[in-house]
């Protein structure tokens, strides 16, 4: 057990709800591998101004921003980092003596979860979607030479994001038998506790179509069970979320990331919570 001082160094993440995230369990594990005097802690809230005050007062190094913050919190920001400004979401804040940049590892780890199991150039993709992840997803995977189409509950926020994407949008209601390459899940339809949703019918999976749910908690949503019946090539959410958690981790302290050592108390913790 880390014994906890006056030199600890603090970081964490927010947003609501936040008791499901399993960052702080991945992140402390990282610390502690490292032989770091720092913690990492959850923050339930939903007000973007008051994070970056608490966060120059308290002097917290860095944080992990999530739903529905990746947006909002970045007009009260020092700076922004070039891909999170073109993406407009932001996930991780680094705190450089009170000046504080936003930055976007979503979009890498995405890629590289995808990239574990499939070639992404000249692909089709529809993704499912339209808050933050969706936006750093559809941006990495455009400039990877993938053809997308975005599908949202909300038409509003979908066509927004497929005129920033120069893509097709469909009404997710709409969506009928689409023919892409992957499908991509970005939304929280399916997350626990309520692990019996799923954002899409069953008619639009068909074989040899790859299916990705960033949701990590549940391991297996229900989207990827239909998928995987269906013959459909799945990717669950852990991958791109140890990833992106690597990359924040460099970020704060300019080490190599320990990403065995996350993934493996990500995986523990996902198996206790079944």
């Amino acid at each position: 057990m880390r014994s906890l001082d006056q030199h600890t160094l603090l970081f964490g993440v927010v947003g609501t709800p936040i008791g499901h995230s399993l960052s702080p369990a991945m992140h402390n594990a990282a610390f502690e591998d490292k032989g770091l005097n720092a913690v990492y802690l959850a923050f339930e809230t939903g007000d973007p101004e008051g994070i970056v005050s608490g966060m120059r007062a308290f002097k917290i190094r860095g944080l992990s921003v999530t739903i529905p913050l990746k947006t909002s919190v970045i007009p009260h920001l020092d700076e922004v980092d070039e891909t999170a400004e073109k993406i407009g979401a932001v996930n991780t804040i680094v705190n450089n003596e009170g000046r504080l940049k936003g930055y976007n590892t979503d979009a890498m780890g995405a890629a590289k979860a995808l990239e574990e199991k499939t070639e992404l150039k000249d692909k089709s993709c529809l993704i499912i979607g339209a808050g933050g992840a969706a936006r750093a997803i559809g941006f990495i995977l455009k400039e990877k030479g993938v053809r997308l189409i975005v599908a949202n509950r909300s038409v509003e926020r979908g066509e927004g994001l497929a005129r920033a994407l120069d893509c097709p949008f469909v009404p997710l209601e709409r969506l009928g038998n689409q023919r892409v390459d992957l499908l991509i899940q970005t939304t929280p339809v399916g997350m626990h506790p309520h692990v019996d949703q799923s954002p899409v019918q069953e008619d639009i999976l068909h074989q040899g179509m790859i299916v990705m749910d960033i949701i990590y908690n549940p391991i297996e949503t229900r989207l990827l069970k239909q998928a995987k019946a269906g013959d459909c090539l799945t990717i669950n959410g852990l991958g791109m979320f140890v990833y992106q958690g690597a990359e924040q981790f460099r970020l704060w302290t300019n080490m190599e990331p320990p990403v065995s050592a996350m993934r493996r108390v990500v995986e523990e913790s996902l198996v206790r919570r079944q």
